[in-house]
């Protein structure tokens, strides 16, 4: 019964979105443009973990059925559950989504259980962490051999060991590990891109501007590129593609061109003659 509310789900959504494409044309293109940006904004929202402010934006905006709330509610359960060092609603995903994720030769499941074993190994559990090896990795030794190798020489090495090799597999920044792992195999399920939507856009919009200039300590405040925060976003983009040098006036912000030629002062600065 629940999967099948859950399917019903998906075909009404599936069907609203379709119309919100057939929808488009030059008399509402503003309108639907604002539809478009909101939802972009509640893709980033829900990216990052702000699931009530994303809510009552798209209720707020009515546009609840073109973006992924409740989907991204499933996976709220299995980040929180993964930062409180718990695996167990994680595996039940993947118990869920088994075949899709076969097919897309994810492992997410088998570092899932290597944690649990890590864990049994720090509690001093050997025993009980021997049998859950021989129960839950055993399977996959024929693929992952050498890290199962790894794993369970902890066995030996202990969690208090001072051996950079094995120390690492103790440390808590495993577990972000795990549900950054989580994340990508949740996107790639649903057919979502590992970046938001609003850094793809931006960056777009970037790599168009980003130029050497925009680097330099004279960069005009009206450059996007003297922030900061757009300056890390555009630093692994290319610069722009620019084949003649532009002129801008200082003051108007305009292109000086031949309708607007520029003029040099005696004092060796340029302006547009608009100015």
């Amino acid at each position: 019964e629940e999967g099948s509310r859950t399917e019903n789900l998906q075909v009404q959504n599936c069907r609203a979105r379709l119309d919100h494409l057939e929808s488009v044309d030059a008399e509402n293109l503003s309108e639907w443009n604002n539809v478009r940006f909101k939802r972009i904004l509640v893709d980033y929202m829900l990216r990052m973990s702000y699931y009530d402010t994303a809510r009552k934006l798209a209720e707020s905006s009515k546009i609840e059925e073109l973006v992924d709330l409740e989907v991204f509610q499933e996976a709220k359960k299995v980040v929180d559950a993964l930062k409180n060092q718990e695996v167990g609603p994680a595996l039940a995903w993947c118990a869920e989504n088994k075949s899709r994720l076969k097919k897309s030769k994810s492992k997410f499941e088998f570092q899932l259980r290597l944690q649990e074993f890590i864990e049994l190994v720090r509690a001093e559990n050997y025993m009980l962490a021997i049998l859950y090896a021989r129960r839950y990795l055993a399977p996959w030794g024929a693929t992952h051999l050498k890290e199962l190798q790894l794993v369970m020489t902890t066995l030996a090495f202990r969690s208090n060991t001072e051996c950079t090799k094995y120390k690492v597999l103790f440390e808590p920044k495993q577990w972000d590990f795990l549900v950054d792992q989580f994340k990508q195999e949740f996107y790639k399920l649903h057919g979502m891109t590992l970046e938001p939507l609003l850094n793809i856009y931006l960056q777009a919009g970037l790599s168009a501007l980003k130029t050497p200039c925009c680097f330099e300590d004279g960069c005009t405040k009206e450059d996007p590129l003297s922030q900061e925060n757009f300056r890390k976003l555009a630093m692994p983009l290319p610069y722009s593609k620019q084949h003649h040098s532009k002129l801008v006036c200082y003051i108007t912000k305009e292109l000086m061109d031949t309708e607007n030629p520029p003029q040099v002062l005696p004092n060796g600065y340029v302006y547009s003659t608009k100015v």
